[in-house]
């Protein structure tokens, strides 16, 4: 596993500097904090693609969609994108986009903003599970859906919350996958 980024962690309750998440080795970690992270992500579907049959329609597809999730998630926020491919023929990696969501009009309490979140989620067979969940990093709030998992995790010093948005939009949300994305977020420390 590598640390997403350096630096001691103790549980505190003064704002964080930073954060510790660890992450396998097998992810490719794309910093949307840097101006060349559209370079990384293009290297990162090129060496995706070599040495397989890939057609060039799906390589630039799956470059698009991941340019755009990666565009989209710095307009919110968004510092890093880690991707994982799952499958051989090039498809769509599993990806962990992690952002910083500021308080704003969000519940500063975990529980509030469960319960927020579920008002908004619609009835049927899609609805996602919102629950809340005590972290070694803390409070958060967790969302299962069928490909997605999302973390919000509340920073200490009513900073806001560090969102840990994970997507297999291949292999789902569940078994292995559900157990790889809690561990890593249960590896969420503050750097103070």
């Amino acid at each position: 596993m590598k640390e997403a980024a350096p630096g001691d962690a103790s549980p505190t309750v003064g704002v964080p500097r930073d954060y510790r998440l660890l992450v396998p080795r097998e992810w490719f970690r794309i910093d949307l904090m840097q101006d060349r992270w559209r370079a990384q992500l293009k290297t990162y579907v090129d060496r995706q693609a070599e040495g397989r049959r890939v057609p060039a329609e799906l390589q630039q597809d799956v470059w698009a969609t991941l340019r755009n999730t990666a565009e989209a998630g710095r307009a919110r926020g968004a510092m890093e994108f880690f991707l994982l491919t799952t499958t051989r023929n090039g498809g769509l990696p599993a990806s962990l986009l992690v952002s910083l969501m500021p308080l704003g009009n969000t519940p500063a309490d975990p529980d509030k903003y469960a319960a927020w979140l579920e008002l908004r989620e619609p009835e049927g067979p899609g609805r996602r599970k919102v629950s809340v969940v005590d972290l070694p990093a803390g409070a958060a709030v967790r969302v299962l859906g069928a490909t997605t998992l999302n973390v919000h995790a509340l920073m200490p010093g009513g900073v806001g919350y560090l969102t840990l948005s994970f997507s297999a939009p291949l292999t789902g949300m569940s078994g292995p996958m559900e157990r790889l994305c809690d561990a890593m977020a249960g590896s969420l420390r503050w750097v103070v």
